[in-house]
């Protein structure tokens, strides 16, 4: 007999169901069929985005998952933006806002078709958070799996991703490499389909999924080329009917010590900046009020386990092969910084599924006793220049900058800072400012990995820092300070900055200061007025009127 629970009631049984159905029996369903749970399956399968040119057989893996365990699926699209793609021109302004527009289509289609559960299939920066945020709002019984990340390239038998082709550009504009080199690492450093292979953004989110206890073992780590992969959605689709069975939601799983949980694996991981972004709108969602300000206190007592690209010489494949994500919360566990009671997508709890993991490669994931750095991969940044936060992801900086002061170099715009970089203006000691890149200023907070890859390209990563209130791609690394809160286009110090200002970056001491005399400030605060939005039509229009600080997740209000 059916659930007279079920949300999809409405549409499927009695009198005044009778249009519903026959609008069912229109797409070809079965009496049978309308007798089962409805599930929406929420695909990001699109012909552009790298990370998500294999889904549809995620998809049908999914839906065949669903039948195997007595529902009927119902496929629907959500969009998706490449960022290596967008990188770089106007482009990349609308990558941060489809967050919001993935989260309130996905709303929207799910309650006006009454799904009894979800399975949702992102797997690129935007698409995660977004659905994420759109389970918390619809909250009916839901299951995430992704695509799962790209295999490495190989360029002269070493390891390369994404962060790699753009560094490889500032080289070859610095004059040390050729053409053909260059060529060489355009045509072998993208060698799959998947998200890029490295710890950036996409992949950070889709192991903090798993983290959060809304994906399954694996679904952050098993490569998209894997069979491993297509069994995994199968597994996903035959989940949320058991989570329909004992009733098991998001706002259940997605607590305010699950996102601790994933605070704490953030740091240990050494995720993307980007998930300070995220992790906050996404328990926003979720009622939980996450302040970015807990990230100091949660990494300083934990250590940074993994070095993955750009971190490092290590990658997704080989952290699925050394246990995956729950092999290091077993680590991390060793320390009693995880809360294991909380129920999972799986059923059961965090403890109960890390307990047969295993780390098989204490190099890729090193153990609590030998750990990369006794403390996490992100720091949170404030002073005179930052008063609300100024994020970095230490895990990706050398010694040698986590220290650094040094004159400003001040640019209104990505596409000016750039130029000075690629005319060699940019000289050992500068400290580059890009401001008015921030949800608002930007507008969308555009992502830069051209400046901060060609910095590091022409071998200025060791002596040049970078200030932005706009944010960096998850391959960034060296001293890139993002997120810088408030933004020039609100008002904040970060647009009252000169050229030949002196700024000092303490990442030790979590200070990002302009050292300038208060007496100045002031008299430049009288004359300041911030820049209007690089574009003010249209949907992004909308978005900058809308949209919260950084600091707060960059969600609309």
């Amino acid at each position: 007999m059916r659930d007279p629970k079920l949300k999809s009631n409405c549409v499927t049984q009695g009198t005044q169901a009778a249009p519903a159905r026959s609008l069912f029996r229109a797409l070809g369903m079965t009496d049978e069929e309308m007798e089962r749970p409805l599930i929406g399956v929420v695909s990001s399968y699109n012909e552009i985005v790298p990370g998500h040119m294999n889904l549809d057989k995620i998809t049908d893996a999914v839906k065949a998952g669903i039948r195997e365990a007595g529902g009927t699926p119902f496929m629907f699209p959500a969009i998706a933006v490449c960022d290596g793609i967008a990188m770089g021109h106007n482009g990349m302004k609308y990558s941060l806002v489809t967050r919001d527009l993935i989260a309130d289509s996905t709303e929207a289609m799910a309650i006006a078709h009454a799904f009894d559960g979800l399975v949702m299939i992102p797997n690129c920066d935007k698409n995660v958070p977004g659905l994420l945020m759109a389970a918390a709002r619809v909250n009916v019984p839901t299951v995430v799996v992704s695509g799962g990340p790209m295999l490495a390239g190989r360029v002269e038998g070493k390891k390369t991703s994404l962060s790699s082709m753009f560094e490889a550009v500032g080289a070859y504009n610095a004059g040390r490499i050729s053409e053909d080199k260059l060529y060489e690492y355009e045509c072998m450093t993208c060698p799959t389909c998947g998200s890029c292979s490295g710890m950036y953004t996409a992949n950070s989110m889709n192991c903090l999924t798993e983290v959060l206890g809304m994906g399954l073992r694996g679904n952050g780590t098993v490569p998209a080329v894997y069979s491993e992969r297509i069994r995994l959605a199968k597994h996903a689709g035959m989940a949320v009917m058991d989570l329909i069975e004992k009733d098991i939601r998001p706002r259940d799983i997605m607590t305010e010590k699950a996102f601790r949980n994933a605070m704490t694996m953030d740091m240990a991981l050494g995720c993307s900046t980007n998930s300070m972004l995220h992790l906050p709108a996404i328990a926003h969602e979720c009622d939980v009020v996450l302040d970015t300000s807990i990230a100091n206190e949660i990494s300083a007592k934990t250590p940074n386990l993994c070095h993955l690209a750009p971190a490092g010489p290590t990658y997704m494949e080989d952290l699925n092969a050394a246990g995956g994500i729950y092999a290091v919360m077993k680590e991390i566990d060793k320390l009693g910084l995880l809360d294991t009671d909380l129920i999972t997508v799986t059923g059961r709890t965090v403890a109960e599924n890390i307990a047969d993991a295993e780390n098989t490669n204490p190099e890729v994931i090193r153990t609590v006793d030998n750990p990369y750095s006794a403390t996490g991969g992100i720091a949170v940044l404030r002073g005179t220049l930052a008063p609300d936060t100024g994020i970095v992801k230490q895990s990706a900086v050398s010694e040698k900058m986590r220290v650094h002061e040094g004159p400003a170099k001040v640019f209104d715009s990505e596409e000016e800072a750039q130029a000075a970089i690629n005319d060699g203006r940019i000289e050992p000691g500068d400290v580059v400012v890009i401001r008015y890149v921030g949800p608002k200023g930007g507008p969308g907070m555009p992502e830069m990995l051209h400046p901060t890859s060609a910095i590091m390209g022409m071998g200025l990563g060791d002596s040049v820092a970078l200030i932005t209130d706009g944010r960096f791609s998850g391959a960034t690394r060296g001293a890139c300070v993002g997120h810088v809160c408030p933004e020039a286009a609100a008002g904040g110090p970060i647009g009252l900055v000169e050229d030949g200002d002196r700024i000092l970056v303490d990442i030790p001491n979590l200070k990002l200061d302009l050292l300038v005399p208060e007496e100045v400030l002031e008299e430049r605060r009288k004359n300041f007025v911030p820049k209007e939005p690089a574009i003010n039509t249209g949907y992004l229009r909308r978005y900058a009127k809308q949209v919260a600080p950084s600091c707060r997740g960059a969600v609309l209000e």
